[in-house]
């Protein structure tokens, strides 16, 4: 048997196994791992907590500060001097140094005092199954192999297989940046799956339970989950920025300057004078002089200035020097959902068969988004601040639910003694529970040439940025009072509603002046390429290319 010391499970490989075989590899079952097994695990691997930064003592951060080269040269400098038997000059470079130091230190203990309030600001707890009884429990003691419960709202404490799931929706925008939950399920993921973030049976340390339950199993914790890798290289030793390269030029040209004049300044004025120590000590001075005592304290002042004014726009800035390096970008990397787009679905379109505007589609639309009882996604919502609908005379009858593999969410109501059946969802399988269609008034066969004119259009659409939703209905008979998924069949397609989430308003003009400030943008983002290309050209961004993740 395979010690649990040396198991390290690739993700694509866990999705395209079948759930009893990943279960076996990580010595585990759907009772979970007995108490002693658990604890055992958590010695053995530690616990499930990503890399962080390393906490300073006061000390250290004092002491780090205080080997900036400035710093270190003007120390020398303020020895030199008391050796020479110059006190005041020696007094006064080290407090110049011990303010620019102390003002530091300050600022940026004060930085990191409001970033830990935060961190204690967010608890969690989550839910596993242990010798068959579910328990409460601190994500960080979550091990390899433990069966977690998961409902709506949970954070996703690991990386996990799915075992069973209902109608469950994650949202993985921590990892992807987009914000529209992605659809998840235990199916077993087909063996040409490359990536683990395609995978529906897989979920992320990072993201979070929108809709749905599940149950799933731990297939990775703590710097082997996938957001803790990238913490990990995120935290790796970062190249110098342009503020540290200046100081240490400045400081390399002060030394050389030094011991240009110094020498010369000595050897000169001892041979004019014939007083050798005289023009020893009188050299020394010269060197002190060239060297800005009150530099590293301007500096200071003046970041710390530049981080006061960003605290007042709710930043925290954790390191002074950070910003001269804002100041100095010349490459801006940004997101788009939420940063160039308002992340608010909006309603643009609701039309007929024909791609006109039709009310009765968004009437039949809005009636369906009130009366569901399931929690109301983004798309819902958009419908529903459409206010001036009225809903009266309408009864809510029955519901069919929402579920991933009919993507459909269908209602019943009454209204004029008669029982309505208003379904919508993905076009696609609307389309093939649908016999008629409307114009108006009247009702059509539905014929060959009408579906894949529509499915060209939604896809015409879904190019230029929009979700499509196709919404249908039929009437049902008054004296039937509870309906299912089989009672969804030969529908009358009424059209379609297409949601756009629109650029801000001060997007153009913002990408604009960060262009006049020499500023090249990069747009990283979860969204396909079509909906990416859309919003720049709607902001003002020409495209000169395209990167998708797989290349």
């Amino acid at each position: 048997m395979q010690s649990i010391r040396t198991i390290h499970i690739d993700p694509v490989e866990c999705a395209t196994l079948p759930i009893q075989a990943v279960l076996k590899k990580i010595h585990s079952s759907s009772r979970g791992l007995q108490g002693r097994e658990a604890e055992r695990r958590l010695r053995l691997f530690g616990s499930n907590e990503i890399t962080r930064e390393k906490k300073r003592t006061w000390y250290q951060h004092v002491l780090a500060i205080a080997q900036d080269p400035l710093n270190v040269l003007l120390a020398v400098l303020a020895v030199v001097s008391y050796a020479t038997g110059n006190a005041s000059s020696a007094v006064i470079i080290a407090i110049m140094v011990c303010i620019s130091i102390a003002l530091r230190f300050f600022q940026e203990h004060r930085a990191d005092r409001a970033e830990e309030k935060l961190k204690k600001m967010v608890s969690s707890h989550a839910r596993v199954i242990r010798s068959g009884k579910e328990k409460s429990v601190r994500p960080r003691s979550i091990v390899l192999g433990d069966i977690v419960a998961l409902s709506a709202g949970d954070l996703i404490p690991a990386d996990l297989r799915i075992i069973e799931a209902n109608d469950l929706c994650i949202d993985q925008s921590m990892l992807t940046g987009e914000s529209v939950a992605v659809e998840k399920n235990a199916s077993q993921a087909p063996s040409s799956l490359q990536r683990s973030l395609d995978s529906r049976n897989l979920c992320f340390m990072g993201s979070f339970v929108q809709n749905g339950s599940a149950r799933a199993v731990v297939i990775a914790v703590g710097t082997r989950t996938y957001f803790g890798s990238v913490a990990g290289k995120v935290l790796q030793q970062q190249p110098e920025n342009t503020f540290h390269i200046w100081i240490r030029s400045f400081t390399r040209l002060m030394i050389k300057i030094m011991l240009i004049i110094a020498p010369l300044v000595f050897i000169i004025n001892g041979v004019t004078k014939g007083d050798w120590f005289e023009a020893f000590v009188f050299a020394l001075a010269v060197g002190v002089g060239l060297t800005p005592e009150m530099l590293p304290m301007i500096m200071t002042i003046n970041l710390g200035k530049g981080a006061l004014d960003m605290s007042r726009k709710k930043v925290i800035v954790k390191r002074l020097d950070s910003i001269q390096s804002f100041g100095s970008m010349d490459i801006l990397c940004t997101d788009k959902t939420g940063t160039l787009t308002q992340n608010t679905i909006v309603l643009e379109k609701h039309c007929d068969v024909n791609g006109d505007e039709s009310e009765t589609v968004l009437a039949y639309a809005y009636v369906n988004s009130f009366f569901q009882t399931g929690l109301k996604n983004i798309l819902d919502k958009a419908i529903l601040n459409h206010e001036h609908i009225t809903l009266k005379g309408y009864a809510k009858v029955d519901e069919i639910p929402f579920d991933f593999n009919r993507r459909i969410m269908s209602v019943v109501v009454a209204r004029e003694n008669k029982h309505i059946l208003i379904a919508k969802g993905a076009p696609e399988e609307i389309f093939q529970r649908c016999t008629h269609y409307a114009v108006g008034d009247a009702h059509h066969v539905m014929n060959h040439a009408l579906t894949p004119r529509l499915e060209a259009e939604f896809e015409s659409l879904s190019k230029d940025g929009f979700r499509i939703l196709a919404v249908a209905y039929k009437h049902c008979p008054s004296s039937k009072k509870t309906f299912s998924k089989d009672d969804e069949h030969s529908l009358v397609l009424l059209g379609y509603l297409a949601f756009f989430d629109p650029p801000k308003a001060s997007a153009r003009e913002t990408l604009q002046e960060l262009k006049n400030l020499g500023v090249e943008i990069k747009v990283l983002t979860g969204d396909n390429m079509y909906v990416t290309q859309k919003i720049c050209s709607e902001v003002g961004l020409s495209v000169t290319g395209i990167l998708c993740g797989p290349e």
